[in-house]
């Protein structure tokens, strides 16, 4: 392992790691000096799964541009850290396994209801057990869906915009989703017959792990303009949605890991680490596996959409809430890769951009937002812990020069979840919580223990880093009331 390892300051929350051994380009971390020194002392204590070590592999892969970057929220994924973000030449770069991960396009939904505390006070533990009720969550469970393994590749392809046509939410909801909820170029016969089986009926399904859904108050604005060209207010009541692709997605990783392995041997890539094994962007292998993460990606829009209508119905049966007062402020997500248009070395350049953990967070004046949020660029949606605080962002010029266009996702672990579930009992942290006035909906003690409040990173510090980086802008932070986890 590499010892000799050392961030250099170079900037407000910003360090540079800089060329060793193999790397084609330096390491570049934006964070705050607690997590620096978390990462050097990883390394220090020859820790084997460690953060830099992941960030100097990836800078050594072909065709990389700039820098191999890592965002606040950094802690040690799979191959790629997560809060990772790696951009690669379409001609001379790969597409990378370790690089999106196996839940392709976990993200996040936020809706923003026309109801404010007071409404909701007197009926919020009706609200929340309703939710439990609706929104299938935990391990294997299965959703109302069920798709035919036609439908199955119609939604592959068609993303978000299938599951609206079959009266899953409104036509304007796809007009706030990333992509319109239909990334290009799915391909639904680069993905097994095991994958699409498996999600036959997890449509519409949270999962378990870190995924949740969160009833919560809009608790400050931090930036007037952005708030109100999103719909964002004081006392708002508003739902955030945390979950991806499901089995459908974990299976595409899986299946790839063989074939991609296959392909870095046949195009002499040294694969440091076995999730980074990864294939040509222009080869066969690699336009395979981008096919299989565009349906992937689609999947997951399609899953938020049906989460979203059921979070509606639930409004509507406790509240009487008209399903149209709940608004989709934005869905995005957070595993992914995808070509984009960057300025690099004063030029636009077409480059593939792997974000792992890490958020699209394009700025003011980008065409791929929304046209009503274009003045100030789409919203970032960070998702904070059960017992903290979630964020709404948006992107800066900053941003865009330095860390093409890219945002934090959430908090960052700072325990595994098996250190997490060691640490923390998972009913003493839902009474700790209902002290504070936090309502936990759980269909599993021991998941609640992993995703303790503790075993994250402070998210108030890990968007200061990117505030004070001057990446990303806060805009709203948002406190959970209910929390419903698989």
């Amino acid at each position: 392992m590499g010892n000799a390892l050392k961030l250099e300051r170079i900037g407000p929350s910003e360090w540079s790691l800089p060329r060793t051994g193999a790397m084609r380009v330096p390491g570049r971390v934006y964070a705050a000096p607690e997590t620096i020194a978390q990462l050097e002392e990883d390394v220090r204590n020859q820790v084997a799964w460690n953060a830099l070590e992941q960030i100097k592999n990836v800078a050594a892969l072909p065709g990389i541009v700039d820098a191999a970057l890592a965002l606040p929220d950094v802690h040690p994924g799979y191959g790629f850290p997560i809060g990772g973000v790696g951009a690669f030449d379409l001609d001379e770069g790969v597409v990378v396994v370790g690089g999106v991960g196996f839940d392709i396009n976990c993200g996040v939904r936020l809706l923003a209801s026309s109801l404010g505390r007071a409404d909701i006070d007197d009926r919020i533990d009706r609200l929340g057990e309703q939710l439990y009720r609706t929104v299938p969550a935990g391990l294997g469970e299965e959703g109302k869906l069920r798709l035919s393994m036609g439908e199955i590749d119609r939604l592959l392809r068609e993303g978000a915009g299938y599951v609206v046509a079959r009266g899953f939410g409104f036509p304007e909801d796809l007009t706030y989703i990333e992509e319109s909820g239909c990334v290009p170029g799915a391909d639904p016969s680069a993905v097994s017959s095991r994958a699409k089986q498996r999600q036959f009926r997890q449509v519409g399904t949270l999962g378990s792990g870190n995924h949740y859904l969160e009833i919560q108050e809009v608790e400050a604005v931090l930036d007037a303009e952005a708030a109100d060209v999103y719909g964002l207010r004081v006392g708002q009541i508003v739902v955030s949605i945390h979950t991806g692709s499901r089995a459908l997605g974990h299976q595409i990783g899986q299946d790839y890991l063989k074939d991609m392995s296959a392909a870095s041997g046949k195009y002499g890539i040294p694969i440091p680490e076995r999730e980074l094994v990864c294939a040509p962007i222009r080869s066969p292998e690699g336009a395979r596996y981008l096919g299989a993460v565009a349906c992937g990606t689609n999947c997951a829009f399609a899953n938020r959409q049906v989460i979203a209508h059921l979070v509606r119905d639930a409004f509507v049966d406790v509240l009487s809430l008209p399903a149209n007062e709940i608004r989709t402020v934005y869905d995005i997500g957070h595993n992914n890769v995808k070509v984009e248009t960057h300025t690099v070395d004063g030029a636009p350049r077409r480059l593939l951009v792997h974000r792992k953990g890490s958020t699209r967070a394009f700025g003011p004046g980008r065409e791929e937002a929304p046209e009503a949020y274009r003045a100030v660029g789409h919203p970032i949606l960070v998702g904070g812990t059960m017992g903290t605080a979630s964020y709404v962002l948006r992107g800066t010029q900053r941003g865009m020069d330095v860390v093409f266009g890219s945002g934090i996702h959430g908090a960052g672990r700072a325990l595994s979840r098996k250190k997490a579930a060691k640490r923390f009992w998972g009913e003493t942290v839902v009474s700790d919580l209902a002290r504070a006035g936090i309502r936990v909906w759980a269909h599993s003690a021991r998941g609640v223990a992993e995703e303790a409040p503790g075993a994250y990173k402070d998210v108030e510090r890990v968007v200061g880093a990117a505030v004070d980086a001057g990446i990303n802008r806060a805009v709203a932070r948002l406190r959970p009331l209910t929390v419903l986890k698989g």
